[in-house]
Parts: C-alpha cells; structure tokens; sequence
C-alpha cells in the first residue's frame, strides 16, 4: 500500500489547483456513502493507514454503525446543503470522499428525476460546503468525487481519456456529468477538487442488481444445483472491468496528492459480458456455459455503448496508482465469495 508520499514525477496539469500538501498530525476523512461497495473499502483502508473515518448515511438508513469499526457515522440527507455545510464545519475534515448516490444505469432510466437531484445536488452541495469551510477557516480540503465513465458514453473514440468528450447518454450519465463539471467550477475557484473517472470496478459487495455479482452468483448457484440457467441481456457488450479495493486505492492517491485534477481509473482493456460469463463458469470448471445461459432482450438497456474503455495512463504516471487483479482474477474471485455465501446459507 502506497505511504501517501508525492511521487517525484508529478507533472501538473492546465485546471489543477494547488494547495499544501500536510505531512504532520492525524489526517481526518469524510466519506459520503460508506455503507456502499466503495465506502467500505475506502473506510477499511483509511482506517488501517491512521486516518480517522467519518461516514456519511442517509437519514432513513437502519443501521446504526457501519461494518468497519472505528468510524463515526452521521445520518445527513445530501441534498441538504445546509445540513452537509454543518457537518462539514463540525469535522473539518482534510480529504472528503463523496461516493454516495444513485449507482444504477438501468434504475436512473426508471427513475430520472430522483437520479439527478441525488447525484447531481449531493456534488454540488459537497463541493461548496467544501468551498465555504477552506474560505472562512483556511483549512485546506481535498474533495474527490466519484465521477464515472458514463459521462463519455456517447464518445465514439476509445479508448477515453480525461480529455475525451462530455456526452453523456443516460439519465445516470447526466448527472454525473453535472457533478463533474462542478468539480471544474469549486477548482477554479481554489478548491482542491478532484474527478475520480471510475470505469467499471467490482468485488463480491456489488449488489445482484449488477450484472457482473448477477452472474457471479448464478454462476455460484449453478454449481451447488441451486439453479439451473441464468438470464442476461446483451452478451456483446464490452466493458472495462477492474477490481474496487484497487479503484478505492486510486481515490485515495488523488486525495493525498493535494491537487486537484481529473484522472480516468481504468485498466486500458475491455471485455465483453460473454467474456465475464466463461470467466465466471470456468472458476467452477464448466466450460460449456452457453448451454447455461438464456437471453432476454427486455433486459437490454436503451442506448447502452457497445464498447467503453480507459486509458489510465494520467493515474499510473502521476500518482503511481497500479492494478493488483487481473480480469479473471476478479471474477474468480466473485464467484469464489459468492460460492462460500452459499456454502454457509446452506449449512443453516
């Protein structure tokens, strides 16, 4: 795990903003969304390097903790910059970590209004509460922001870059783009405000409303003779997957960084889902997964990109940020997790 030192080949970039980069004292962190797949790993790893975790939950949230211990967590509606203002005046906190928000493609198509009030007001309240705490206490804050490959989706050029095209083609993609472009307006302004762009990153705590921990636990089911098939949409699609503590890993080098700037978190190769469905079944030994799987069109998302991949060049170059897992790696991994899930279930 990287120590947090500058690497000595920083280059600077033409919107970073500057700000000292403290070396001394316990560092104090502000997680939005800490309960999702990145707010854990983001927590485990803060806490295990000394920084003291605190964790944003929204404010109909049942549990009262979050799963790492040694975090502090507040119950606080993002959209209410008064309230995310109070907070932030409270803590002070020097890295401020916003993952929170409507995660789903799919879900921001069903619901675009409730996906672009979460995701875009929740940045725009972060980034200036942020803002208004640096202006008035002089305490620096670095701000990363989990931006998303989505905002390029409508950029035939691949692979994309920080520098690609802003076209998103979702009620999801908008919204984050709107976020994105936030984080360019408090940068200019004096904010040390960074866009984590997050292409595709998994681990076994995706939810199954995602087609990768979909498969990943079908794939599991079907080899303990729980189920049968799985159903997908569009086996063609391609996608640039990456392992999440990685991509956590990256966010938490832009944060330490002191600067602001955009940095795309990719691995720089795409496969497709037909790809991620024989990673799958081969963990458990199956290679002839075709007869397992059905296709259903209805599942096939309006205005999916067939192909979308990074190019993480900025991130490895200036943050010294490298992948540990391989593409099947990751998926057996998935699978792995899922089949020792369903091991347990079924010892009860």
């Amino acid at each position: 795990m990287w120590d947090g030192s500058r690497p000595p080949w920083v280059r600077q970039h033409r919107d970073e903003c500057v700000i000292p980069v403290q070396t001394t004292g316990q560092k104090t962190a502000l997680i939005t969304g800490v309960t999702g797949q990145d707010g854990y790993y983001m927590s485990r790893q803060l806490v295990d390097s000394g920084v003291q975790v605190h964790g944003i939950v929204g404010p109909d949230d049942g549990r009262e903790s979050v799963v790492i211990g040694e975090v502090s967590t507040h119950k606080v509606n993002l959209t209410d910059a008064d309230a995310v203002l109070a907070l932030v005046r409270r803590i002070a906190p020097d890295y401020v970590f916003h993952l929170a928000g409507v995660s789903s493609v799919a879900m921001s198509w069903s619901r675009p209004v409730y996906t672009t009030e979460v995701n875009a007001l929740s940045t725009t309240a972060v980034l200036d509460a942020c803002m208004r705490v640096q202006d008035d206490s002089g305490h620096h804050i670095a701000v990363v922001n989990a931006s998303s490959a989505e905002v390029f989706a409508g950029d035939a050029d691949s692979p994309q870059n920080e520098d690609s095209l802003i076209s998103p083609t979702s009620p999801y993609g908008v919204s984050k783009a709107l976020g994105h472009m936030m984080c360019h307006i408090y940068r200019s302004k004096g904010l040390a405000a960074s866009n984590a762009i997050l292409f595709n990153h998994e681990s076994p705590r995706r939810p199954t409303t995602f087609v990768t921990r979909k498969i990943t636990s079908a794939v599991a089911a079907i080899a303990g003779g729980a189920q049968e098939s799985v159903t997908l949409g569009n086996l063609s699609l391609q996608r640039d997957w990456g392992w999440a503590p990685d991509y956590v890993d990256a966010m938490i080098r832009m944060a330490r960084f002191g600067r602001g700037d955009d940095f795309v978190v990719a691995t720089g190769t795409a496969h497709s889902i037909a790809d991620f469905v024989a990673a799958a079944f081969a963990a458990v030994g199956i290679e002839d997964w075709q007869s397992y799987v059905k296709t259903d069109r209805e599942l096939t998302r309006p205005a999916d990109s067939a192909v979308m991949v990074g190019n993480p060049t900025r991130a490895e170059e200036v943050l010294g940020w490298r992948r540990t897992l391989s593409f099947e790696e990751i998926v057996a991994a998935m699978v792995n997790a899922d089949r020792k899930m369903q091991e347990a279930h079924d010892g009860l």
